[in-house]
């Protein structure tokens, strides 16, 4: 097969969970960086292939689909075969509801902190910061009696949220008290195929 086109941002979360799903899924890859600092994502090439301006973007063969949450449920059924995202009502709805929590809560709470520290967005560093541990609470309680987020094996809801709960103590928010999260990123950094998002040193992470 032709490599899937991935346009991206290596610091990005959002492009990260693409990056890592493709890799997980074993599929061969073409890396487009797109370079937001200098505003590549705003100009009219890219406006064509995403309207909202956004990384990433996934050309599969002449199938171009932007959002990464999107992306991920492609992937997963096109490639996935049956392993990533249940076909059943219950466990298709479980994970829809972790794909919502990825684009509300964590985005609101651990991306938006890391938006401070790294990229030095004017956001209200305190509000985010409890947020974040708020939605960490939570995740911390459902990951109490299960491995992974949805049941016993991991679907694109974990890559839906990995990366920046992963990478929250760049924006100042401890992972200290939460050891079922801990466990539960250690469990996805261990699957095959596994790659990280590089890490700022910035926030918490600097002295880590």
């Amino acid at each position: 097969m032709n490599p899937i086109k991935h346009y991206h941002f290596p610091l990005s979360g959002h492009s990260h969970r693409v990056q890592l799903m493709l890799s997980l899924l074993e599929l061969p890859v073409e890396e487009v960086f797109v370079d937001l600092a200098k505003g590549a994502h705003k100009q009219a090439d890219f406006l064509a292939i995403n309207a909202f301006g956004q990384v990433p973007v996934i050309d599969d063969d002449g199938v171009v689909l932007a959002d990464s949450n999107a992306i991920l449920v492609y992937l997963a059924q096109k490639y996935g075969q049956g392993r990533w995202l249940p076909t059943d009502p219950i466990g298709a709805a479980r994970v829809q509801r972790w794909l919502s929590a990825a684009a509300g809560p964590i985005h609101a709470g651990p991306a938006t902190a890391r938006l401070i520290t790294v990229f030095g967005a004017p956001y209200n560093a305190e509000d985010v910061i409890a947020r974040s541990h708020n939605v960490l609470k939570v995740i911390d309680q459902e990951l109490s009696d299960r491995p992974y987020l949805v049941g016993d094996t991991p679907t694109i809801a974990d890559i839906a949220g990995y990366s920046y709960i992963a990478h929250a103590p760049e924006g100042n928010v401890s992972l200290q008290d939460y050891a079922n999260v801990r466990a539960w990123l250690a469990r996805i950094e261990a699957l095959r195929g596994f790659v990280g998002m590089p890490r700022t040193a910035v926030g918490l992470q600097k002295t880590a």
